[in-house]
């Protein structure tokens, strides 16, 4: 974990007061490095760009007993389009030495669908000198709030539902309370948001998992490869987040969050080759000059073009 960043106060202060913090838990397992982090994108299939295909978390598979015959389907992957982050708030006239922010973090569906379908419980691993450091969530939203002063490294750990037949998904995100300089002054009602977009993948999933999250709105299910057809579906794990979906819709962060709509997505890749087609016609025109002048007159202005001599 790292420590505070230099922009804040040289001291770490006294641990700070939670804000509509859970009750303390178990300390999770070591945290590994991060399978997968990068910024923005469209979570959409099949229009995701080489870059956010690269940004696809592949949980760690839990051993599988050997008594238990679990019928894998080979070929298939199913994801989740996720974002995490932090949303902070400078406090203002409120704020003090050692508490001049109240921050989120959370992880949430990139659509702000129910994200329980798959996670059973999300575990935040924040900075030592906080109370209770390890705060786990098990019920949506999957966020916890605090008030501070300082930037570090947030670990973001989630655990499956077992039928899912995964570990673990780690995850990292650096806390963010400051605004860039072109971004203006602080201010207390516009928060920094931080978000990065990613996509939790199963491989091979089981087919009693497959059966039951196929027509989630959370999930991206492909077609079937030819050749694999579907047992009946049985009895199915019973799952208290069956009974009544989470929405995040309504949440009341969700006017600051980043829309990572596969529209929005090609209208920034539209915007992006006009800008280079501008450029290249514009490399066009400045090479036909050149050709168009003297072989004498060439030579002598081009240098001075070069430089930017008269």
């Amino acid at each position: 974990m790292q420590q505070p960043s230099s922009s804040s106060p040289p001291a770490q202060p006294p641990p700070a007061a939670a804000t509509d913090a859970p009750s303390p838990a178990p300390a999770p397992a070591s945290l590994s490095p991060p399978q997968a982090a990068a910024a923005a994108a469209s979570p959409a299939e099949p229009a995701l760009t080489a870059a956010q295909k690269a940004l696809r978390s592949k949980p760690s598979r839990s051993p599988e007993d050997p008594e238990k015959k679990i019928k894998k389907l080979k070929d298939v992957e199913i994801s989740f389009p996720i974002v995490y982050g932090t949303i902070s708030f400078w406090l203002g006239k409120k704020a003090s030495e050692y508490n001049s922010h109240k921050w989120t973090v959370y992880i949430r569906h990139a659509n702000n669908e129910d994200l329980s379908v798959i996670v059973k419980r999300a575990v935040f691993q924040l900075h030592p000198s906080f109370t209770n450091p390890t705060r786990v969530i098990e019920q949506p939203p999957f966020e916890l709030s605090e008030t501070g002063w300082g930037e570090f490294e947030i670990a973001i750990t989630l655990y499956f539902h077992s039928d899912a037949s995964e570990k673990r998904v780690d995850l990292f995100h650096q806390l963010k309370l400051y605004p860039e300089e072109e971004a203006g002054p602080q201010s207390t009602k516009k928060p920094v948001v931080v978000e990065t977009y990613d996509e939790v993948v199963f491989t091979e999933p089981s087919e009693a998992f497959f059966l039951r999250v196929q027509n989630h709105p959370a999930a991206t299910v492909p077609r079937l490869p030819p050749g694999i057809t579907l047992s009946s579906p049985g009895p199915m794990e019973h799952m208290a987040h069956d009974k009544k979906r989470y929405d995040n819709k309504d949440h009341p962060l969700s006017q600051w969050y980043s829309n990572f709509s596969e529209a929005d997505e090609l209208l920034k890749l539209a915007a992006a080759r006009q800008q280079v087609q501008a450029h290249i016609a514009k490399l066009r025109r400045q090479l036909s000059m050149i050709e168009g002048m003297p072989q004498q007159s060439r030579g002598l202005s081009v240098p001075g073009q070069q430089y930017g001599h008269g």
